[in-house]
């Protein structure tokens, strides 16, 4: 926080309540599930925030699937150069709009913590609108060096320079860069290390959970979710399950009639995680597995009222994963 000059230590003014904050910690894993590091951070009490004092605009955009798939089909394509860069502490770099006081943060007081506070001077996790100002400075930031927004997705940049191209595609602290030339895509990658604290990871394999498998000699590519997709089976207990085949067939139908009858069955399926699990196949659908769109959206028709025909649809779609 110090080194990121994230607020200055000012006299609480009178009349003002400041907003709380607390440490937690998070494993890091790579894209084979290892712990790559351990990890505490700072965030701030969001609920404490007052509307209108603390904050105004907390929406925020981010990048969605189809780009990424479109991305990886021009990279196959054309053979572009494919790679990644991730932003350390990225809503550090973010400014603040508002006026906000925060407290102290615990074991790490100076001076007395109920006369001296922190003046925030950048959005620190935790804000509710951290994610917003985030992507309003990084995209002054990209514009300025030439880039331009995509038409559709604002959080797809491309730049043309001659025969030359590159495109940058940002899900909040991954960058995706695909270009044709390597000396336009080595200068995009110095003026983002100046401006935000950033790790190159140079060739990209492991985006937003999906693996991707390269093989430029051959002009293959490939997207697996198999490390988020064991995560899910395991979590319903379903590690060891047999392979589906196909993920409904033409004789399953679902209707509210198949609700609970009484108490009991009613009590059984509230212990059921069902929205849970719908959740987590319309994520996998969103971004691979485009052959379940429809038997998820059927299954999330009954998520306030399901039955057991409900929930053996939903793992037998988990078992065809």
């Amino acid at each position: 926080m110090a080194n990121n000059n994230v607020w200055d230590l000012v006299p609480l003014p009178e009349g003002v309540k400041p907003i709380g904050c607390k440490c937690i910690f998070k494993t890091k894993r790579d894209s084979k599930d290892n712990v790559e590091k351990y990890k505490t951070r700072l965030i701030a009490k969001a609920f404490t925030q007052m509307e209108d004092i603390d904050y105004k605009k907390t929406f925020s955009l981010v990048s969605s699937k189809d780009s990424f798939r479109i991305i990886m089909t021009l990279v196959a394509h054309s053979d572009l150069e494919l790679h990644q860069m991730d932003i350390k502490i990225v809503f550090l770099n973010g400014d603040t709009d508002e006026t906000i006081y925060m407290v102290q943060p615990e074991n790490f007081v100076s001076g007395d913590p109920k006369k001296m506070v922190c003046k925030l001077k950048k959005s620190i996790y935790g804000l509710k609108q951290v994610s917003c100002q985030w992507y309003h400075k990084f995209h002054q930031v990209i514009i300025s060096f030439g880039f331009e927004i995509n038409a559709v997705d604002e959080c797809m940049y491309h730049k043309f320079s001659s025969s030359k191209y590159i495109f940058l595609v940002m899900y909040v602290d991954d960058i995706m860069l695909a270009c044709n030339d390597i000396g336009l895509l080595h200068e995009t990658k110095r003026f983002l290390l100046e401006k935000f604290e950033k790790k190159d990871l140079r060739d990209a394999y492991f985006v937003l959970g999906i693996h991707i498998h390269r093989d430029r000699s051959r002009g293959i590519l490939g997207l697996s979710q198999k490390i988020y997709i064991e995560k899910v089976l395991m979590r319903f207990d379903m590690k060891d399950c047999r392979l589906g085949d196909i993920p409904i067939a033409k004789r399953h139908k679902f209707s509210l009639s198949q609700y609970p009858k009484n108490e009991f069955e009613k009590k059984e399926m509230q212990k059921i995680l069902y929205a849970s699990a719908v959740g987590s196949l319309m994520y996998a659908q969103i971004c691979m597995h485009s052959d379940i769109a429809c038997i998820v959206g059927m299954l999330g028709r009954y998520l306030s009222n399901l039955g057991a025909d409900h929930w053996k649809a939903a793992k037998r779609v988990l078992q065809n994963l």
